[in-house]
Protein backbone atom coordinates (compact mmCIF):
# COMPACT_ATOMS: atom_id res chain seq x y z
CA UNK A 1 0.00 0.00 0.00
CA UNK A 2 2.75 2.61 0.63
CA UNK A 3 4.16 1.64 -2.65
CA UNK A 4 1.03 2.98 -4.24
CA UNK A 5 0.92 5.95 -2.56
CA UNK A 6 4.35 6.67 -4.24
CA UNK A 7 2.78 6.14 -7.33
CA UNK A 8 0.52 8.39 -6.60
CA UNK A 9 2.28 11.20 -5.72
CA UNK A 10 4.54 10.80 -8.95
CA UNK A 11 1.51 10.75 -11.25
CA UNK A 12 -0.29 13.89 -9.64
CA UNK A 13 2.86 16.14 -10.05
CA UNK A 14 3.68 15.33 -13.33
CA UNK A 15 4.11 13.34 -16.28
CA UNK A 16 7.02 11.03 -16.50
CA UNK A 17 8.89 9.82 -18.53
CA UNK A 18 8.80 6.33 -18.96
CA UNK A 19 12.47 5.98 -20.06
CA UNK A 20 13.53 7.84 -17.16
CA UNK A 21 11.23 5.86 -14.83
CA UNK A 22 12.47 2.60 -15.78
CA UNK A 23 16.44 3.66 -15.28
CA UNK A 24 15.33 4.68 -11.79
CA UNK A 25 13.53 1.74 -10.71
CA UNK A 26 15.61 0.18 -8.29
CA UNK A 27 17.77 3.77 -7.04
CA UNK A 28 19.91 3.71 -3.81
CA UNK A 29 21.11 6.73 -1.84
CA UNK A 30 23.22 7.56 0.84
CA UNK A 31 23.26 8.46 4.37
CA UNK A 32 25.06 8.86 7.42
CA UNK A 33 24.25 8.38 10.92
CA UNK A 34 24.44 11.98 11.85
CA UNK A 35 22.04 12.94 9.13
CA UNK A 36 19.57 9.82 9.29
CA UNK A 37 19.18 11.11 12.85
CA UNK A 38 17.59 14.02 11.67
CA UNK A 39 15.30 11.83 9.62
CA UNK A 40 11.93 11.11 11.91
CA UNK A 41 10.32 8.46 9.53
CA UNK A 42 12.40 7.13 6.19
CA UNK A 43 8.97 5.27 5.14
CA UNK A 44 7.89 8.87 4.99
CA UNK A 45 10.83 9.47 1.91
CA UNK A 46 12.21 6.13 0.57
CA UNK A 47 10.28 3.33 -0.84
CA UNK A 48 9.79 0.01 1.09
CA UNK A 49 13.46 -1.97 -0.87
CA UNK A 50 15.00 0.98 -1.47
CA UNK A 51 18.97 0.27 -0.47
CA UNK A 52 20.47 2.32 1.70
CA UNK A 53 24.03 2.85 2.07
CA UNK A 54 25.62 4.36 5.35
CA UNK A 55 28.41 5.78 4.49
CA UNK A 56 31.52 5.61 7.30
CA UNK A 57 33.28 9.02 8.04
CA UNK A 58 36.79 9.15 10.14
CA UNK A 59 35.94 9.39 13.54
CA UNK A 60 32.35 8.08 13.43
CA UNK A 61 31.84 4.95 16.38
CA UNK A 62 30.95 1.96 15.02
CA UNK A 63 28.05 1.45 17.17
CA UNK A 64 26.06 4.29 15.91
CA UNK A 65 27.22 3.09 12.47
CA UNK A 66 25.14 -0.06 13.38
CA UNK A 67 22.42 1.31 15.43
CA UNK A 68 21.76 3.21 11.91
CA UNK A 69 21.83 0.45 10.27
CA UNK A 70 19.67 -1.40 12.73
CA UNK A 71 16.70 1.15 12.50
CA UNK A 72 16.87 1.33 8.57
CA UNK A 73 16.48 -2.78 8.34
CA UNK A 74 13.88 -2.65 10.69
CA UNK A 75 12.09 -0.20 8.56
CA UNK A 76 12.25 -2.02 5.91
CA UNK A 77 15.51 -0.97 3.73
CA UNK A 78 18.60 -2.99 2.84
CA UNK A 79 21.39 -1.59 4.30
CA UNK A 80 25.13 -1.10 2.74
CA UNK A 81 27.36 -0.07 5.12
CA UNK A 82 31.02 1.14 4.10
CA UNK A 83 33.74 -0.19 5.04
CA UNK A 84 36.91 2.16 4.78
CA UNK A 85 39.71 0.10 4.77
CA UNK A 86 42.03 2.81 5.75
CA UNK A 87 40.29 3.11 9.28
CA UNK A 88 39.97 -0.92 10.02
CA UNK A 89 43.24 -1.56 12.55
CA UNK A 90 43.15 -5.02 11.73
CA UNK A 91 41.41 -8.75 10.74
CA UNK A 92 39.95 -8.95 14.37
CA UNK A 93 38.71 -5.29 13.81
CA UNK A 94 36.86 -6.27 10.55
CA UNK A 95 35.44 -9.52 11.61
CA UNK A 96 33.71 -8.03 14.64
CA UNK A 97 32.20 -4.87 12.63
CA UNK A 98 31.17 -8.02 10.68
CA UNK A 99 29.54 -9.56 13.77
CA UNK A 100 28.16 -6.17 15.06
CA UNK A 101 26.08 -5.83 11.80
CA UNK A 102 25.25 -9.27 11.58
CA UNK A 103 24.00 -9.76 14.88
CA UNK A 104 22.52 -6.70 15.59
CA UNK A 105 21.26 -5.10 12.28
CA UNK A 106 21.17 -8.61 10.05
CA UNK A 107 23.76 -6.90 7.58
CA UNK A 108 24.61 -9.16 4.76
CA UNK A 109 25.60 -6.19 1.99
CA UNK A 110 28.56 -4.14 2.36
CA UNK A 111 30.35 -1.15 0.24
CA UNK A 112 34.28 -1.80 0.39
CA UNK A 113 36.60 1.42 -0.49
CA UNK A 114 39.73 2.66 0.45
CA UNK A 115 38.16 5.56 2.44
CA UNK A 116 39.12 9.38 2.44
CA UNK A 117 42.23 8.52 4.64
CA UNK A 118 45.49 9.72 3.81
CA UNK A 119 47.33 6.99 6.09
CA UNK A 120 46.02 3.87 6.92
CA UNK A 121 45.25 3.36 10.70
CA UNK A 122 46.75 -0.16 10.51
CA UNK A 123 47.10 -3.22 8.42
CA UNK A 124 44.52 -2.27 5.30
CA UNK A 125 45.30 0.44 2.79
CA UNK A 126 42.99 -0.73 -0.06
CA UNK A 127 39.43 -2.98 -0.95
CA UNK A 128 41.09 -5.31 -2.18
CA UNK A 129 43.15 -6.48 0.78
CA UNK A 130 39.42 -6.34 2.02
CA UNK A 131 38.21 -8.87 -0.32
CA UNK A 132 41.29 -10.97 0.08
CA UNK A 133 40.67 -11.37 3.88
CA UNK A 134 37.56 -13.80 3.51
CA UNK A 135 36.18 -12.21 6.26
CA UNK A 136 33.06 -11.62 3.70
CA UNK A 137 32.63 -14.27 1.99
CA UNK A 138 32.66 -16.56 5.53
CA UNK A 139 30.37 -14.38 7.08
CA UNK A 140 28.05 -15.14 4.05
CA UNK A 141 27.55 -11.60 2.56
CA UNK A 142 25.41 -11.57 -0.54
CA UNK A 143 26.45 -8.06 -1.98
CA UNK A 144 29.94 -6.78 -2.08
CA UNK A 145 30.04 -3.71 -4.18
CA UNK A 146 33.51 -1.45 -4.88
CA UNK A 147 34.31 1.69 -5.48
CA UNK A 148 34.09 2.96 -9.84
CA UNK A 149 36.02 6.37 -11.06
CA UNK A 150 34.66 7.28 -14.05
CA UNK A 151 36.08 10.33 -14.20
CA UNK A 152 39.27 8.93 -12.51
CA UNK A 153 41.03 8.83 -9.01
CA UNK A 154 44.06 10.96 -8.30
CA UNK A 155 44.66 9.26 -5.02
CA UNK A 156 45.06 5.85 -6.87
CA UNK A 157 46.70 7.44 -9.89
CA UNK A 158 48.64 11.00 -8.47
CA UNK A 159 50.35 11.39 -11.59
CA UNK A 160 47.23 11.31 -13.78
CA UNK A 161 45.71 8.83 -16.21
CA UNK A 162 44.06 5.41 -15.00
CA UNK A 163 46.78 3.15 -14.88
CA UNK A 164 46.07 1.91 -11.18
CA UNK A 165 42.32 2.67 -11.14
CA UNK A 166 42.45 0.05 -14.33
CA UNK A 167 44.63 -2.18 -12.82
CA UNK A 168 42.65 -2.53 -9.87
CA UNK A 169 39.48 -2.79 -11.75
CA UNK A 170 40.56 -5.89 -13.54
CA UNK A 171 41.81 -7.94 -10.37
CA UNK A 172 38.39 -7.00 -8.98
CA UNK A 173 36.52 -8.79 -12.15
CA UNK A 174 38.69 -12.14 -11.35
CA UNK A 175 37.85 -11.81 -7.62
CA UNK A 176 33.84 -11.61 -8.75
CA UNK A 177 34.20 -14.77 -10.76
CA UNK A 178 34.91 -16.46 -7.71
CA UNK A 179 33.02 -15.43 -4.97
CA UNK A 180 29.41 -16.27 -4.42
CA UNK A 181 28.32 -12.59 -3.68
CA UNK A 182 26.61 -10.60 -6.04
CA UNK A 183 29.29 -7.44 -6.64
CA UNK A 184 28.75 -4.00 -8.38
CA UNK A 185 30.51 -0.98 -8.71
CA UNK A 186 29.29 1.84 -6.92
CA UNK A 187 30.75 5.14 -8.54
CA UNK A 188 31.77 8.61 -7.80
CA UNK A 189 29.33 11.14 -8.91
CA UNK A 190 29.65 13.06 -12.05
CA UNK A 191 27.61 15.51 -14.37
CA UNK A 192 27.78 15.13 -17.60
CA UNK A 193 26.22 12.00 -19.47
CA UNK A 194 28.91 11.77 -22.29
CA UNK A 195 31.93 10.93 -20.36
CA UNK A 196 29.71 8.20 -18.05
CA UNK A 197 28.98 6.37 -21.10
CA UNK A 198 32.29 6.81 -22.30
CA UNK A 199 33.86 5.33 -19.35
CA UNK A 200 31.35 2.24 -18.80
CA UNK A 201 31.66 1.44 -22.58
CA UNK A 202 35.41 1.39 -21.90
CA UNK A 203 35.35 -1.26 -19.08
CA UNK A 204 32.66 -3.86 -21.34
CA UNK A 205 36.10 -3.38 -23.82
CA UNK A 206 38.18 -4.28 -21.41
CA UNK A 207 35.92 -7.20 -19.95
CA UNK A 208 35.13 -5.83 -16.95
CA UNK A 209 31.26 -6.97 -16.80
CA UNK A 210 30.18 -6.07 -12.92
CA UNK A 211 26.87 -4.27 -13.07
CA UNK A 212 27.78 -0.54 -12.46
CA UNK A 213 25.36 2.13 -9.96
CA UNK A 214 26.19 5.51 -11.14
CA UNK A 215 26.21 7.64 -8.79
CA UNK A 216 24.71 11.19 -9.26
CA UNK A 217 24.30 14.10 -7.01
CA UNK A 218 21.34 14.90 -5.48
CA UNK A 219 19.12 18.21 -5.87
CA UNK A 220 21.23 20.74 -4.12
CA UNK A 221 22.37 24.21 -4.34
CA UNK A 222 25.09 25.09 -7.06
CA UNK A 223 28.04 26.39 -4.55
CA UNK A 224 27.07 23.24 -2.62
CA UNK A 225 27.62 20.59 -5.40
CA UNK A 226 30.66 22.26 -6.69
CA UNK A 227 32.72 22.86 -3.20
CA UNK A 228 31.70 18.42 -2.53
CA UNK A 229 32.55 18.06 -6.47
CA UNK A 230 36.25 19.75 -5.74
CA UNK A 231 37.16 18.02 -2.23
CA UNK A 232 35.75 14.33 -3.75
CA UNK A 233 37.95 15.28 -7.04
CA UNK A 234 35.50 14.79 -9.76
CA UNK A 235 36.87 15.87 -12.79
CA UNK A 236 36.35 16.84 -16.73
CA UNK A 237 32.50 16.70 -15.83
CA UNK A 238 33.27 19.97 -13.26
CA UNK A 239 32.66 22.22 -16.41
CA UNK A 240 29.39 21.08 -16.34
CA UNK A 241 28.76 23.22 -12.81
CA UNK A 242 31.30 26.38 -13.75
CA UNK A 243 29.48 26.68 -16.83
CA UNK A 244 25.99 26.93 -15.13
CA UNK A 245 27.64 29.23 -12.63
CA UNK A 246 28.64 32.08 -15.07
CA UNK A 247 25.00 31.96 -16.29
CA UNK A 248 23.28 34.63 -14.12
CA UNK A 249 19.96 33.19 -15.01
CA UNK A 250 20.49 29.88 -13.50
CA UNK A 251 23.62 31.03 -10.60
CA UNK A 252 20.87 31.03 -8.33
CA UNK A 253 18.32 27.98 -9.00
CA UNK A 254 19.02 24.59 -7.11
CA UNK A 255 21.40 22.35 -9.64
CA UNK A 256 18.60 19.21 -10.73
CA UNK A 257 20.22 15.54 -12.20
CA UNK A 258 17.53 16.44 -14.46
CA UNK A 259 19.84 16.11 -17.72
CA UNK A 260 22.44 13.51 -17.03
CA UNK A 261 19.79 11.27 -15.90
CA UNK A 262 17.64 11.84 -18.88
CA UNK A 263 20.20 11.44 -21.34
CA UNK A 264 21.52 7.93 -19.34
CA UNK A 265 18.37 6.87 -19.35
CA UNK A 266 17.52 7.19 -22.96
CA UNK A 267 21.23 5.91 -23.80
CA UNK A 268 19.59 2.45 -21.76
CA UNK A 269 16.43 2.80 -23.39
CA UNK A 270 18.36 2.78 -26.93
CA UNK A 271 20.96 0.45 -25.57
CA UNK A 272 19.58 -2.59 -23.36
CA UNK A 273 23.05 -4.17 -22.54
CA UNK A 274 24.69 -0.87 -21.49
CA UNK A 275 26.39 -2.07 -18.37
CA UNK A 276 25.09 0.73 -15.81
CA UNK A 277 22.49 -0.74 -14.22
CA UNK A 278 21.32 1.30 -11.40
CA UNK A 279 21.43 4.91 -10.14
CA UNK A 280 22.95 5.41 -6.74
CA UNK A 281 22.05 9.26 -5.54
CA UNK A 282 24.17 11.39 -2.98
CA UNK A 283 22.02 13.35 -1.26
CA UNK A 284 23.96 16.52 -1.38
CA UNK A 285 21.45 18.89 -1.01
CA UNK A 286 19.75 16.71 2.02
CA UNK A 287 18.32 13.29 2.33
CA UNK A 288 14.22 14.75 1.62
CA UNK A 289 15.36 17.00 -1.12
CA UNK A 290 16.76 14.24 -2.92
CA UNK A 291 13.92 11.67 -2.14
CA UNK A 292 11.14 14.30 -3.23
CA UNK A 293 13.04 14.61 -6.85
CA UNK A 294 13.33 10.25 -7.40
CA UNK A 295 9.42 10.39 -6.55
CA UNK A 296 8.04 12.99 -8.82
CA UNK A 297 10.46 11.20 -11.74
CA UNK A 298 8.81 8.07 -11.02
CA UNK A 299 11.54 6.78 -8.96
CA UNK A 300 10.76 3.60 -6.89
CA UNK A 301 12.58 0.63 -5.25
CA UNK A 302 9.77 -1.68 -6.24
CA UNK A 303 10.98 -4.47 -5.10
CA UNK A 304 14.06 -5.13 -2.42
CA UNK A 305 17.43 -4.18 -4.36
CA UNK A 306 19.12 -7.79 -5.78
CA UNK A 307 22.03 -6.83 -8.07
Amino acid sequence: MALLSFKKKSDAVKTVSPEVEAFLQGYSIEVMPRTAAKVEDFRALLPQGTRVYIAHIEGTPIEEMVATAKRLNEDGYPVMPHFPARIIRDQATLENWIAMYQGEADVKEALLLAGGVDKPHGAYHCSMQLLESGAFDKAGYTHLHVAGHPEGNKDIDPKGGSKNVDDALRWKQKFSETTDAKMALATQFAFEAGPIIDWANSLKEAGIDIPVHIGIAGPAKLQTLIKFAIACGVGPSLKVLQKRAMDVSKLLLPYTPNDVISELAAHKAANPDFNIEKVHFFPLGGIKTNANWAIENGGASTVPANA
